[in-house]
């Protein structure tokens, strides 16, 4: 059967079963049976088993030495931001990450990622970080694996001991973990491998099952065949490239295609979304800052070949952002992956 008709005829049955049933994490109801789950971060069905369980937050590197990375391709929800010296880094959330033998390469984090991650509620697994993550890093809600000091000039190592280094590249892009590793780590550290109950939101998006070209916004949905993000990471001159056939959105990075190392397919997205940030620089060294928490900002909003403009609000670590049209409705992604921009105030995307 169809994959979008299953999606739709589990999104009804849910409806139906919520009459009888009680909504736990993840989207299962319980009753006498168990309805199939429904993904938080795609919208599609997945086995019942997977709602519940944690996710990965990686963060892995856009420098164009350190291509490909190794499971970036599993992350329903990919996150990228500006660094100092206009090099931007990845944040890739995975769900999925049992089995995987090889994640990364791996890389350092930086305080404004976050509050991004903690929406997720998620394992952060990074190398190493900068001193502004002192305090919040080593906060309790946060679970984090690090193969170095946790932020940079000090703090722990947690899970040091599961990362390794290949031959094939020189560092600092050449840091790896394995699925088997996190698990074991996070039993050493007392982890919880299912989402905690006091920090997990399950309304991140809304779907449409139904189709969302944005055509309902007429002359106000610019059109968005492509999409140039060099304006905003200057570096990479992140794109994408429409695919009416399949709906997705085909990532490239430094004008190639940007693959994951573990299958060698290009990454899609089904959704888009832009989202302007203010930010500051920290210190001379020309650390960023940027306001992760706010409700006063605008982006975009890109599907179906088409972009809309909308505002963001976010008012707290692990609320979820909630990204709205003009006119106030929140919007309307359809069902797979999401590739969120956090973009410096004042750099727009292009949209041909």
């Amino acid at each position: 059967m169809n994959k979008n008709i299953i999606t739709k005829l589990l999104s009804a049955a849910m409806c139906c079963a919520l009459a009888a049933g009680t909504l736990i994490p993840g989207g299962r109801v319980l009753a006498e049976e168990a309805a199939p789950a429904v993904s938080i971060y795609t919208g599609e069905v997945i086995p019942a088993e997977q709602a519940l369980v944690r996710p990965i937050a990686v963060m892995m590197p856009t420098d164009k030495v350190a291509q490909p990375s190794f499971g970036i391709g599993n992350a329903k929800v990919l996150y990228e931001i500006m660094e100092e010296g206009e090099i931007s880094r990845q944040m890739a959330i995975i769900d999925n990450w049992q089995g995987l033998e090889k994640i990364g390469n791996l890389r350092s984090c930086r305080l404004y990622y976050i509050p991004e991650a903690a929406e997720w509620d998620p394992i952060l697994i990074h190398f190493g970080g900068v001193v502004y993550m002192k305090d919040r890093i080593t906060a309790p809600d946060i679970n984090n694996l690090s193969g170095t000091s946790e932020y940079g000039v000090g703090g722990a190592a947690p899970g040091s001991g599961h990362f390794w280094r290949t031959a094939d590249r020189k560092a600092p892009h050449n840091a790896y973990i394995s699925a088997s590793g996190i698990a074991a780590a996070a039993g050493e550290l007392g982890y919880s491998l299912s989402v905690r109950p006091e920090y997990y939101r399950p309304n991140h998006f809304t779907f449409c099952y139904t189709g969302n070209d944005l055509s309902q916004y007429g002359a106000a949905a610019k059109a968005a065949g492509s999409v140039d993000l060099s304006q905003i990471f200057t570096y990479t001159k992140t794109a994408f490239t429409y695919d009416p056939v399949s709906g997705q959105y085909f990532k490239t990075l430094h004008g190639k295609p940007q693959v994951d190392g573990l299958t060698g397919q290009q990454l899609t997205f089904s959704n888009i979304i832009i989202q302007s940030t203010k930010w500051s620089k920290a210190d001379a060294k020309g650390y960023l800052q940027f306001g992760n928490l706010d409700t006063t900002e605008d982006g975009w909003f890109v599907t179906g070949g088409r972009a809309i403009h909308i505002r963001w609000a976010k008012v707290a670590d692990h609320e979820p952002t909630k990204y709205f049209d003009d006119l106030g409705n929140e919007i309307q992604l359809n069902p797979g992956k999401t590739y969120i921009a956090i973009a410096q105030k004042g750099r727009a995307p292009i949209f041909r």
